[in-house]
């Protein structure tokens, strides 16, 4: 008996020591990075962040969001042809030649996997005609599918200008939001590609450091570097495993290895606490004799110990960890109450039938009453009064 009870107190006491551990692991993220953030590519969940929504320089990054405007706006089959301006671009290249023609695809790989802002340059001229054009439309278009709220685009690669800023969050929606293409996900995860241009015959290779192994980490799916002195070391990674897809930003980050490492220890951090999971569409909720549901399937994230869900008297689903912190919120819509009023005109109306047919056999009886008294004999009534 001792035994039993030994193991039941040493099995309490391993699970209450693995909540504390998983409860006290945000608080626990150290970053040297400037900001950070991890997101749910799935729900959009933020999960961590460190000055996630202040404003900053993106550098190449940007090209994230170029390649997915590019992507949805252009055809990827398009010839494009190289401009001068495309060719005299500052920074990393992919050496394109003034006249030289090119898929918009090819551009999109070059300037993803290589970083090239000669290609960036030439996608833009070809989608909107100048970069200043094409920049204010990407900038609109984003802003229209709410994946920024703090961000604007003078550029297509991200070489410095004072009025091209975005924040962690900004850069972890439009990042989320293109690795659900594709065309996108097929070259943001691209390790190395064979590249044979006019000037140029080589073997384009990532410049990211997770996707080539120097920072080993199962499951990591795409990246995306970038540096300028003024943003210093950015960083874009996506990875996933049976649970859960993460989305991870890194921004003013001062060495390469302080951007990998704050890439790990977040990914760390996500896979170990949290998992994703779906509400069905016209999944029911209630606050006292309200109900409401959802309108649609709806992607959201719980803690891997489960959620605690809670709804208010506006719809509102509060998605909550188990020390009532709010992971995440969802509006609900409110279910209508069947109407009644149909099955009463319906009764009234059977009344209203149902007394005219009383009325109308009346009506026939009296009728057929008189016809009786008019017909009658006249003889048989004089023999009755002699009787």
């Amino acid at each position: 008996m001792r035994k039993v009870v030994l193991l039941l107190t040493a099995i309490l006491v391993s699970f209450f020591h693995q909540s504390t551990v998983n409860a006290e692991q945000a608080e626990d993220v150290q970053l040297r990075s400037g900001a950070a953030l991890l997101m749910d590519a799935k729900s959009g969940t933020i999960l961590f962040e460190k000055r996630g929504h202040e404003i900053m320089y993106p550098a190449s990054l940007t090209k994230i969001a170029t390649a997915i405007y590019a992507i949805e706006n252009g055809n990827l089959n398009d010839m494009v042809t190289v401009s001068g301006n495309a060719v005299q671009t500052d920074g990393t290249r992919v050496y394109l030649v003034e006249g030289e023609e090119l898929t918009l695809e090819k551009l999109i790989q070059g300037m993803l996997i290589n970083s090239g802002n000669d290609a960036a340059v030439a996608i833009a001229e070809h989608l909107n005609g100048t970069v200043e054009e094409f920049s204010r439309n990407m900038t609109e278009y984003l802003s229209e599918k709410s994946l920024i709220s703090d961000t604007n685009f003078t550029n297509p690669h991200g070489l410095f200008d004072e009025n091209h800023y975005s924040t962690a969050a900004d850069l972890a929606n439009i990042t989320s939001y293109a690795i659900k293409n594709p065309v996108f996900m097929s070259i943001f995860g691209t390790k190395e590609m064979a590249w044979k241009g006019e000037s140029w015959d080589t073997t384009l290779v990532t410049h990211h450091l997770m996707m080539k192994g120097e920072y080993p980490f199962e499951g990591v799916t795409g990246g995306k570097t970038g540096f300028i002195n003024e943003s210093k070391q950015t960083l874009a990674t996506t990875a996933e495993n049976e649970n859960i897809q993460l989305t991870a930003i890194i921004l003013q980050a001062d060495y390469k290895q302080d951007a990998y490492q704050d890439t790990i220890s977040l990914f760390d951090y996500g896979f170990k606490n949290f998992k994703s999971a779906t509400l069905p569409a016209s999944s029911e909720y209630s606050f006292g004799k309200q109900k409401f549901k959802t309108s649609s399937a709806t992607a959201i994230t719980e803690p891997v110990e489960g959620a605690i869900k809670k709804v208010d008297k506006n719809g509102l689903l509060a998605i909550e960890k188990q020390n009532g912190e709010v992971l995440q919120t969802v509006q609900l819509e409110q279910v209508k109450k069947a109407s009644k009023k149909p099955e009463k005109q319906v009764e009234a109306k059977s009344e209203k039938v149902n007394m005219n047919a009383f009325y109308g056999i009346l009506m026939i009886i009296a009728g057929g009453a008189l016809l009786s008294l008019r017909y009658r004999s006249p003889g048989r009534i004089k023999q009755k009064r002699r009787v």
